[in-house]
């Protein structure tokens, strides 16, 4: 036997090293590619885009859309046939409207007589007015007051199309909800004049159509007094009055309100709006 020839002991060790080695190296292997680390491979073919391993970190804390809670979506009012003319109330309430605003030469006077009886009212906007003073909506929103849609540019609505109701009601919504961050819930058609059209897309847009029972007629400005007598000849249990806080010269209404509401809270009134 040569020197450099191994013994057939000797070799049948080696051979079985050899192969256990084999097997280590293969085991290996496998728990390598079954780990959470990805193994990076060529590209497959010239069209490949070689992409970044996914931080596995930074995906766990992204949301899982399966398991996201659902979006808050407000319920839509009913189309309604007619609008609401009083509010169903318990005891002596009564509800103060006013239309066209805001104006900065009449609204701020009505804000500080509300606000010093520490009473809340609703303010049916229209929007071009709106647009031009957000100042005065946000100082609405502050003092608990509801600012309701009023139309853009307060047109006789049965004689639009539906495109040009939906068109200045939607616009006027779309101004309140950016100034104020929620959209209007109530409306209220000019002159009083709804249509079948009027009451869906108002409540498409999520509003209630919201009425008058007393009239004041105070853009005829028919004098303080008049305003004022017309205010408590008609108070009641859920009455809507109806003022105006633009418009035209509406310096009467700013003196009638800080005569009547007195003598409503003294009479035993609560002065409230419609919650929704």
């Amino acid at each position: 036997m040569k020197t450099d020839q191994m013994l057939p002991g000797r070799r049948s060790v080696l051979r079985i090293a050899a192969c256990l080695g084999a097997a280590a190296t293969a085991g290996l292997l496998f728990t390598e590619r079954g780990s959470r680390t990805p193994v990076t491979r060529p590209a497959a073919g010239p069209r490949a885009v070689a992409r970044r391993p996914v931080n596995a970190s930074a995906y766990r804390l992204q949301p899982m859309t399966a398991y996201s809670p659902p979006r808050f979506r407000r319920a839509m009012p009913p189309v309604r046939q007619r609008p609401f003319l009083k509010m169903s109330a318990v005891g002596r309430t009564m509800v103060l409207t006013f239309d066209d605003g805001p104006d900065p030469r009449y609204t701020p006077g009505i804000l500080r007589t509300l606000r010093k009886y520490e009473v809340p009212a609703m303010f049916f906007v229209c929007g071009e007015m709106a647009s031009d003073h957000r100042d005065l909506l946000r100082e609405m929103a502050d003092d608990g007051h509801v600012v309701g849609n009023h139309t853009w540019s307060h047109p006789l609505i049965p004689k639009l199309p539906p495109s040009r109701i939906r068109e200045e009601l939607g616009r006027t919504s779309e101004v309140i909800e950016e100034t104020l961050g929620t959209p209007p819930l109530w409306y209220r058609a000019p002159f009083g004049a709804w249509n079948k059209h009027s009451f869906e897309i108002g409540a498409k847009l999520g509003m209630e159509p919201l009425a008058w029972t007393v009239d004041t007629l105070d853009w005829t400005e028919p004098g303080t007094k008049t305003i004022v007598r017309r205010v408590l000849d008609g108070a009641g249990p859920g009455v809507v009055v109806l003022s105006h806080d633009a418009g035209g010269d509406r310096s009467q209404s700013v003196a009638a309100l800080r005569s009547y509401l007195p003598e409503l809270l003294d009479a035993g009134y609560r002065i409230t709006v419609p919650r929704r």
